[in-house]
């Protein structure tokens, strides 16, 4: 690890609610200040920040003490009863048994390695045909013509969402995802709110229209779910709407992120990226290598359902823990060289997907995802240089660009 500028006395006064300035953009600093003077960092508001990637690694397969269901610390936040509250209490991510285990073993049944095989094909005509429709535009951006192009046809194409009804799934997506922020000011709830109503009555709507006509139990999601194909039972109306959401949402920001900051990384770290064009077998290490450099979601959360005590720190029953996975992704204990890019790395134990019962369910289709669409833009654009108006996203949680324009250099 870098020697570290921040001070034990800093990192004592760090609010992750009011981060300092900078943090945003560079995070990196604070997160080797953690693991080196706090990795276990009680926050003015009563919850824990963890950045070790050994307690990250323990609390995410210990399901007794460590509780994802977020009623109480999203009561507070959302109210009661509103739409963000009622999305983010119900989906897949936030809950515990009985219904994450209804929910998931759908999913699972329908994210074999059979069935992603099967999506192959259709993944790179995807990407040929962006990189086909980059190559005659005058001005590209990575991330809107790019990669957050491809994962909202993916996993539309999983739900079989009509093509013509795929516009507003991003901006939704993003609202509802964004209130995930430590913080919030109005609007931005206001936006999450009304994201959440307007996801919810397209989905009923389309719910409606393939309880009608079913789709292909093997190769559509959203029928699976409507059916209860490998559950316990079916799920309510709500809870059908509210994965649906989390679904589209899940598979879309994080991947859109994975993509873009990938070509940005191999851009900044150009022996990487020529290696990588010369050893093309490289991309499977490359892509796991990105994951744990650039983590597109930087922070998990779990609550104690007991008192416990870790490193000499009492955290009571109910305490909410932030789990620092970008800090955790860099951490000396577990990774050699930990501040160096190198897509060789191996092993590469990383938490980019969380881990235990709920480690993300779509990692595969993920990795898919962002193998496919790097190889193939360095196949074309090998050469591409990034402008100076690269736009970070802005926020904590979910690391990524909002902006990243680029010169392809086509020759």
């Amino acid at each position: 690890m870098a020697q570290n500028l921040i001070s034990p006395a800093e990192v004592a006064r760090f609010d992750l609610k009011a981060p300092p300035p900078g943090f945003v953009q560079n995070p990196q600093p604070w997160y080797d200040a953690f693991l080196a003077h706090a990795p276990v960092l009680p926050q003015p508001d009563g919850s824990v920040l963890l950045s070790r990637h050994a307690d990250l690694e323990r609390i995410y397969r210990d399901t007794s003490l460590y509780s994802s269901d977020k009623k109480a610390a999203f009561g507070p936040k959302f109210g009661v009863g509103s739409p963000l509250f009622e999305h983010h209490t119900t989906s897949l991510v936030f809950n515990d048994p009985p219904l994450h285990t209804r929910v998931r073993k759908i999913m699972t049944s329908a994210l074999t390695p059979r069935a992603i095989a099967r999506m192959e094909p259709g993944l790179v005509a995807t990407v040929d045909q962006l990189l086909d429709q980059m190559a005659q535009a005058p001005t590209v951006d990575l991330i809107e013509d790019f990669a957050s192009a491809i994962p909202i046809q993916i996993i539309g194409n999983l739900l079989d969402v009509p093509m013509q009804e795929r516009a507003p799934l991003r901006d939704w997506s993003l609202a509802i995802l964004g209130a995930l922020e430590p913080a919030l000011d109005p609007q931005q709830l206001a936006r999450g709110h009304q994201a959440v109503t307007a996801f919810k009555a397209y989905l009923a709507d389309l719910v409606a229209r393939r309880r009608a006509r079913p789709g292909d139990i093997e190769t559509d999601v959203l029928t699976r779910l409507i059916m209860g194909e490998g559950a316990d039972g079916q799920l309510s109306e709500t809870e059908l709407l509210q994965n649906c959401i989390f679904i589209l949402n899940a598979g879309h920001e994080t991947t859109t992120n994975l993509i873009g900051n990938g070509l940005a990384l191999l851009h900044d770290h150009p022996d990487q990226r020529q290696n990588l064009c010369a050893t093309p077998e490289l991309a499977t290490p490359a892509i796991e290598e990105i994951l744990r450099f650039a983590a597109p979601n930087q922070f998990g959360n779990r609550e104690t359902t007991a008192d416990i005590s870790i490193d000499g720190v009492a955290i009571p029953k109910g305490t909410n823990l932030h789990l620092c996975i970008g800090a955790a992704n860099r951490d000396p204990a577990v990774f050699a060289a930990p501040g160096q890019f190198d897509i060789t790395r191996r092993p590469n134990r990383h938490l980019a997907f969380a881990g235990g019962p709920h480690v993300c369910v779509g990692l595969s289709l993920a990795r898919l995802e962002g193998r496919v669409a790097i190889s193939r833009f360095l196949q074309r654009f090998a050469q591409y240089q990034l402008g100076d108006a690269r736009q970070l996203g802005g926020r904590i949680r979910f690391r990524g660009y909002a902006k990243l324009p680029v010169n392809l250099n086509q020759g």
